[in-house]
């Protein structure tokens, strides 16, 4: 993984906004037509998603592509 820190300030956002939409993993991942395990693995930084899975995400949490994208790199990996 070339950007560890850059993943893992993504997974928290995805966690926040799931959270803030009232959703558990199981329910995101049926929504975005994804398994649960891939929503634990981006959550927790074990994996970095495709576009593909970015799409199925934004669609599941029913945001624009920018808003589930609109998160804050650490200063290391700017």
């Amino acid at each position: 993984m070339k950007n560890p820190s850059g993943i893992q300030a993504f997974g928290i956002h995805l966690r926040r906004l799931r959270e803030a939409h009232g959703m558990s993993q199981q329910e995101l991942a049926y929504a975005a037509d994804v398994s649960k395990l891939t929503i634990q693995r981006t959550e927790n930084a074990k994996y970095s998603v495709t576009l593909d899975v970015l799409v199925s995400l934004a669609k599941g949490l029913r945001v624009s592509l920018p808003e589930l994208l609109d998160f804050e790199l650490p200063e290391e990996s700017v």
